[in-house]
């Protein structure tokens, strides 16, 4: 883990020093507000807003290498760059530019996972609402540590507001139901 936290400060400090605003979303988010588990990638939601991709990851890919042929295709396809970060840390920076993933990057802020390392990461409600949309059963596993160590922390207004039309546009009408089952299921427990 130490590696990671390691890899994932130093590319704080580059995004930084750009002054591009970013979050750190994924596993590292989750051993902050969930159980803690191993992760071994870095995960960042990068706003970019919508065009000019290429110059970004250009400016990543001086300092970092790629992970995949082709990465600026990639780039423009898809608004994720896989990189190596130091030690050969994956990590996956999501090129963000819609409304909530403004709202995320500002509703994030710092937590210490080493002496003298903070990373700026999500929040757990946002967390929550990522791992909801992304609907994997590994992200279920996830979001139910998240409630039960935040359990009567959580805004669920929040949640709710920003869960359902993202829920809506995936068109699955399955996911809120879904995430109320489960807090209802911890809370009752």
């Amino acid at each position: 883990m130490h590696d990671l936290i390691a890899a994932a400060h130093e590319l704080q400090e580059y995004l930084e020093l750009q002054e591009w605003p970013f979050c750190f979303i994924g596993g590292l988010s989750v051993f902050r507000w969930g159980e803690r588990r191993l992760t071994v990638d870095a995960d960042v939601t990068l706003l970019t807003g919508f065009g000019g991709e290429e110059a970004y990851a250009g400016t990543l890919l001086r300092r970092y290498t790629s992970r995949i042929p082709d990465p600026i295709d990639f780039v423009v396809k898809n608004r994720v760059l896989l990189l190596y970060l130091n030690n050969q840390v994956p990590g996956d920076i999501a090129f963000g530019g819609l409304p909530y993933e403004e709202d995320v990057v500002r509703r994030s802020s710092y937590h210490e996972y080493e002496t003298g390392r903070e990373l700026r990461t999500c929040s757990a409600e946002d967390l929550v609402v990522m791992k909801a949309i992304a609907s994997r059963p590994r992200d279920w596993q996830d979001i139910e540590g998240i409630l039960a160590r935040q359990a009567g922390k959580l805004d669920w207004k929040l949640v709710l507001d920003e869960l359902s039309p993202l829920a809506d546009l995936k068109e699955d009408p399955a996911i809120v139901p879904r995430l109320m089952k489960l807090r209802k299921a911890l809370e009752t427990g």
